[in-house]
C-alpha cells in the first residue's frame, strides 16, 4: 500500500509529466507552422524561378538567339 506521501509525489510527477507533454506538444505545431510556411515560400520561389527563366529564354530569343552565346569576333 501507498503512503501519503508517496501518492502526492506520483500525483506532482505526473502533473510535471502533463506539462512536459503540453510543452512539447506546442512546440510541435509551433514547428510544423514555421515548416508549412517555410514550405510555401520554397513553392513560391520555384514559382518566381521558373518565370524568370522563361522571361529570359524570351528575352534570348528576341535578343536572336544565338548571337548572345557567340564568341566576339576578335577571339
Amino acid at each position: 500500500m501507498t503512503s501519503p506521501t508517496e501518492l502526492e509525489q506520483l500525483k506532482q510527477q505526473l502533473f510535471d509529466l502533463q506539462s512536459q507533454v503540453a510543452f512539447q506538444e506546442d512546440t510541435l505545431q509551433d514547428l510544423n507552422d514555421i515548416v508549412t510556411r517555410q514550405q510555401q515560400q520554397i513553392e513560391n520561389l520555384h514559382e518566381l524561378c521558373k518565370s524568370q527563366k522563361s522571361q529570359l529564354e524570351l528575352m534570348t530569343e528576341e535578343m536572336g538567339g544565338a548571337q548572345v552565346d557567340e564568341k566576339p569576333p576578335h577571339y
